[in-house]
Order: structure tokens, then sequence, then C-alpha cells
């Protein structure tokens, strides 16, 4: 690990010298690169500059321990000091994990109401209302890309996409179905019923990451059509974008400009086949799918969300909070770290 820490570290010097060069200073494109690198590297440079004092700290100590005015003193600072470096020492193997590379990237989220009719649409509202809530509280920003809108409230399904800083790496566990258990505000005999939602969180696709040959996208312009506001349904600015290998649909309307809705519905169809293509990959390796905390598939039961207990259940790793109104209302730091520490448990172990 510490042969790994050096190279890192050396790495990191290099790179410092690097962004002082004039002729790398003039180069937009490998300055962005170089910084973006250091960057990534910042977070293990400073753990590991960390380390490094607490052992020479711990040194010191250990030097002065049989001195008879300072024994009991720096004793006790050794003790300190050990600690510290061990505690050191587990965070720097967490930093060490190889690291998803779609972990720093926006996200696109679909939420549709799935079993439960009315009452599974209205819960569609309320998750979605949840991920603004979070991302308000952590500074990120949400633009809505399409929703149709349920009967009785909420959505049948609706799109949006999150940015910030390293929004998938919080959200992208929150893949699955989220269940419901309430007494609606339809039922007159007070009875609890089970409902479902589904959620998909796909990472932002960059023209980098994956190309999309047009030649296989049919578009189609329609008329748009629900609610949307004054003039949405006077022009034909709606696009469908079909691609035509994998057989994937998206359509987007939420503009009035037919261009900025294609802009849209391409960013939509971009991460659907991003996401299936990652599906595709971690079938063939099996094993890495099965160490992941869930398969990210719709089907998959994730989440328990119980009204009359005020409690919430994440099944994938047993974690339970009564405190349901809290997450309700975007406080999910708790289950989100819970889910990342269990994961990198995993990780770790070498499940």
């Amino acid at each position: 690990m510490f042969e790994r820490l050096e190279a890192i570290k050396a790495r990191n010097d290099f790179i410092t010298k690097e962004l002082t060069k004039p002729e790398v200073i003039s180069d937009v494109a490998k300055t962005t690169k170089l910084s973006k690198e250091q960057a990534d590297l910042s977070e293990i440079i400073d753990c590991y500059n960390e380390y490094l004092k607490a052992k020479s700290d711990y040194e010191e100590a250990k030097e002065l321990a049989n001195d008879p005015e300072l024994g009991d003193l720096a004793r006790q600072e050794e003790e300190n000091e050990l600690a510290k470096q061990k505690e050191l020492e587990k965070k720097l193997e967490i930093l060490l994990l190889p690291k998803d590379p779609n972990d720093g990237k926006n996200i696109i989220v679909e939420i549709r109401g799935a079993a439960g009719g009315d009452e599974a649409n209205i819960f569609a509202g309320d998750l979605y209302s949840m991920y603004v809530k979070y991302a308000e509280n952590q500074g990120f920003m949400v633009e809505n890309l399409g929703s149709t809108p349920g009967a009785s409230g909420g959505y049948s399904e609706i799109s949006f996409m999150v940015k910030g800083k390293n929004v998938y790496s919080k959200l992208k566990y929150e893949s699955g179905a989220h269940r419901v258990q309430r007494v609606p505000a339809t039922e007159s005999q007070g009875r609890v019923h089970t409902s479902t939602a589904t959620v998909l969180v796909m990472p932002e696709v960059d023209d980098v990451d994956f190309d999309l040959d047009m030649n296989d996208v049919r578009i189609d312009i329609t008329r748009a059509s629900g609610n949307g506001g004054q003039g949405v349904n006077t022009t034909d600015s709606a696009v469908r974008l079909t691609h035509i290998p994998t057989g994937i649909v998206v359509y987007s309307q939420t503009e009035r400009s037919q261009i900025k809705n294609k802009e849209k519905g391409l960013k939509i169809l971009k991460s659907r086949i991003y996401d299936l293509k990652m599906r595709e990959q971690e079938k063939e390796i099996g094993a890495e799918r099965r160490s992941k905390i869930g398969t990210g598939d719709r089907s998959e039961k994730i989440r328990t969300y119980n009204y009359p207990q005020n409690r919430v259940t994440d099944h994938r790793i047993g974690y339970t909070t009564n405190s349901l109104d809290r997450v309700m209302n975007g406080k999910l730091d708790d289950i989100i770290e819970a889910l990342i520490t269990e994961d990198q448990r995993r990780k770790l172990a070498g499940e």
C-alpha cells in the first residue's frame, strides 16, 4: 500500500511542476486534464501527509518516552499518535479502493409509478419531492426533463437531471423498486395499502464515454400533449427519439423549442443506452455484480417506507430508521452513508 502511496505522491509532485510550465499553461485541454487529475488525488495526498506527520510525531514521542521529566507525557503522545496512524491507515485503504469512473458525474433519474394505480403515482411524486429536497440540502441543481402527471396527483413517470459534485457517487444506490405502506387518502376503511414506484439512476454521458451513431436514431416530430403551460399543445415541438438497435424510446416535450427538446431527449437516450451497456458488461463478469449493493434493476425491491410506523427499511443492508418524516423531507444522508460504508466494507473484504 505504501509503495502505491509514494507513487501517487510522486505523480502529484510531477503534475504540480507541469502546471507551472508556460507550454502547459497555454494548452487549455492539457491544463484542465492535469488539474482534474490532481484534484482527484488531493484527498489521498492530504490523508497520506497527515499519516506521515502522525508517524513522525510517534517516532519523536517514542524517543522521549524514557526521559525522566517528559516520559509520562511522551508515552501518552506515543499512544495517541499510534492510534491516529491506525485510523489513517484504514482511511487510506478505503481511499485506494478502485473508484467507479462515473462517481463524479451528474445523473439522470427516472421515477415511475408501478403497482398500486393512483397511489403508486402519488408515491412516485413523493419520491421526486424527496430527491429534490435532498438535492437542495446538498447544494445540487435539479432540472426537470419531462413528466406525465398522474390522474389523482403525483406522476406516472418523471425524468430529471441532478447536477453537482460527485452526484452519482451519492445517489447511484437509489435504483430499484421502492415500496410504500400507508393508508391512501381515497381509502374509506382506513386500511393500509402497499404500492410501489421504480427509480432508475443513470450517469450523464459525455461524448468521450459513449459516441451515439445518429444513423441508429429515428427522430419523429409530434405535437406536445398534456400539461405543460400555455402554448405547449399548439406547436409541433415534441420530439420522439427511437434507438433502432435497442428499441429504446425517449419522448421529450418540456420545451417549446424543437431543438431544445431534441437536446434533452438525446441526453436521456445516451444515458439509457450507456446504462444498458454497463448492465450487459456486469452480467458478463457476474461475480462483480454480486459484490455490489443490489443490481440496480427496477424490479429489485430495495426499500420500504412504512408510514404507520414512521419507518424506513433498506432491505439490501438491513438498515432501519424510525424517522420516515425526516427522510421524506430530504434527510437521506444517514441511509446513503450506511450504503456507502457497506459497499466499501464488501470491497475491502473482497466479496
